[in-house]
This record gives C-alpha cells, sequence and structure tokens, in this order.
C-alpha cells in the first residue's frame, strides 16, 4: 500500500478545525499530520511537518490564509505545498487572491464531505480544484479587475480548439463536462490541457482560469 496523503488542517474555529480532521482521519488513503488556529503557526508546521496538502481557512488571526498561502505556494517558493482554500466566503475578494498567491484549489464549507476528500485527493495529486459555482461567479465581479485593457486574443499561441478548451475551463467545466460540450472523447480532452498549460507555462488549471479572465477570454 501507499503512504496515505499526510494532510495539515488550518481553520481558527476548533469546532470546524475538529470536524474537518475527523473526516479526513476517517479515510484509509489519507491521514492528518497537524492541526492549527491561524497561518503563522500553519507556515512553521508546513516547514516542519511537510504535509502533502494544507487545508486553509482565509481568515484567521496572526496571518490570514492568503498570505500564508503566499508563503507556502507562492512565486519563489522554494519548497512549495499544495494549499486547498476551504472558506465560507464565496463572493470575497480573498477568492481571488488567494488563487493569485498559489492555492491549488478552492472549495466551500458548505461543501459536503465527500467533495472535501475529492478536493484533498485531487490537489495532491497534482491537479487543480475550483468550485464551478465559485469560477462562474467570480467572473461576474472580478471580470474588469482581472482582465487588463487591451490585449487580443489573437495573440495567444494557441489553436482555436485549444481557445475554446481554455474557456470552457474558465467557465468552471470539468474535463468530462468539455468533453461531452465538445463531443470529444475525455482522454482528448486530457491532451488539450496540458497542451494549454505546456503553451502557455501554465501549472496548473487555477492559472489557467486567471489566464482567461486576464485575456479577455471569458464574457
Amino acid at each position: 500500500m501507499s503512504a496515505p496523503v499526510r494532510v495539515l488542517v488550518c481553520d481558527d474555529q476548533v469546532l470546524i478545525r475538529t470536524g474537518l480532521s475527523t473526516i479526513i482521519d476517517a479515510q484509509p488513503d489519507l491521514a492528518v499530520a497537524g492541526e492549527c488556529g491561524d497561518g503563522r503557526t500553519a507556515v512553521e508546521l508546513a516547514g516542519r511537518l511537510r504535509p502533502d496538502v494544507v487545508v486553509m481557512d482565509v481568515r484567521m488571526p496572526v496571518l490570514d490564509g492568503v498570505e500564508a498561502t503566499r508563503l507556502l505556494a507562492g512565486a519563489g517558493v522554494e519548497h512549495p505545498v499544495k494549499v486547498l482554500v476551504v472558506t465560507t466566503f464565496n463572493l470575497d475578494e480573498y477568492v481571488y487572491e488567494a488563487l493569485r498567491a498559489g492555492a491549488s484549489g478552492f472549495l466551500l464549507k458548505d461543501a459536503p464531505p465527500d467533495r472535501l476528500l475529492h478536493g484533498i485527493r485531487t490537489v495532491a495529486m497534482g491537479s487543480a480544484l475550483l468550485d464551478p459555482e465559485v469560477t462562474r461567479r467570480l467572473v461576474g465581479r472580478y471580470a474588469a479587475r482581472i482582465r487588463p485593457a487591451g490585449g487580443d486574443a489573437r495573440d495567444i499561441p494557441l489553436t482555436p480548439r485549444e481557445l475554446e478548451v481554455l474557456r470552457l475551463i474558465a467557465d468552471g467545466l470539468s474535463n468530462s463536462e468539455i468533453a461531452a460540450a465538445l463531443v470529444i472523447s475525455h482522454e482528448t480532452v486530457k491532451t488539450f490541457v496540458s497542451r494549454i498549460l505546456t503553451k502557455l507555462d501554465l501549472r496548473d488549471r487555477v492559472q489557467a482560469v486567471v489566464y482567461a479572465y486576464r485575456h479577455g477570454l471569458v464574457a
């Protein structure tokens, strides 16, 4: 058997933190490596415990989840840690800031336990996870802020089909949903996604979403 995915749980509300840890520890392929209630401690524990995934709240004392995420997974971090942001604030500006800070995924706290567990596993495997509802609503609130003035989609080094796939990613569609929308196979979608990330020098789907917003590919 492979070693379980080690998870650091960071939330300033003890009841929620305990609940998250209980759900995670009940899974045979997951294990809670540690718990804490503020971002500063999360950074310190992550450096010492080297978890596979940090489940991070946004609004916390001492150091908030956005800054903690930036220190753990932001640009220039020598040994980045995968961060899954879990919060109640689905329309808060911190959502966008957390993704920019390097978070690999984002879920709402009212998501069912199975979605949380899926999120942890997805992020641990190196994929990105965005709550589709958050992705779709993010555009409406932050499109003007994310998208710079000017720019031309013709300057983006992607084929028309790849641009189409990128737009669907930015709309929050999963690979299966993209395959259904374009009437192509799931494997073909995975190939397109891989090409897009490689051509644009992006780390994951989260960065692809932000890229699409910034270049005006989402209406």
